[in-house]
């Protein structure tokens, strides 16, 4: 009876060869510096505050008039339109990181949650899942 409490409580480990491990590790290394060149566009990274952005507030010239006040209004829209834009490369690229940290600490493909193997057709599709579909759901 211990040694199957034993087994219940121990995490599975993944069926990832070391080829398609590789691989996988080639695609999330290649998303993190697409994504790493789309936040430079619009955000600076944040020295203070490790793997955050800020979005950049597009300046433009200080003229007066009204034609400056639509400049300004137009520099407003433009900013709130990068913030979301900014999460969600963010948010991605989040996410590459800690898969590429699971690789490393040979964790790469269990379930942040319920520690189970998530199938290898899904980290195919997505490299960088930290759940398994069941999960995901919840």
């Amino acid at each position: 009876m211990e040694k199957n409490k034993k087994k219940k409580n121990s995490p599975a480990k993944p069926k990832i060869s070391q080829k398609l491990l590789n691989e996988l590790k080639l695609k999330l290394e290649e998303e993190k510096n697409t994504l790493e060149r789309e936040l430079q566009k619009i955000a600076t990274k944040n020295d203070k505050i490790p793997g955050d952005w800020k979005s950049k507030f597009p300046f433009g010239n200080s003229d007066s008039g009204s034609g400056s006040l639509e400049r300004q209004a137009d520099e407003v829209e433009e900013y709130t339109t990068r913030l979301p834009i900014e999460y969600n490369l963010e948010s991605k690229l989040q996410d590459v990181n800690h898969a590429l940290n699971k690789i490393k600490k040979g964790t790469y493909g269990l379930c942040d949650n319920c520690k189970k193997a998530i199938p290898v057709e899904r980290l195919q599709i997505y490299p960088a899942a930290r759940l398994c579909l069941d999960c995901q759901k919840k």
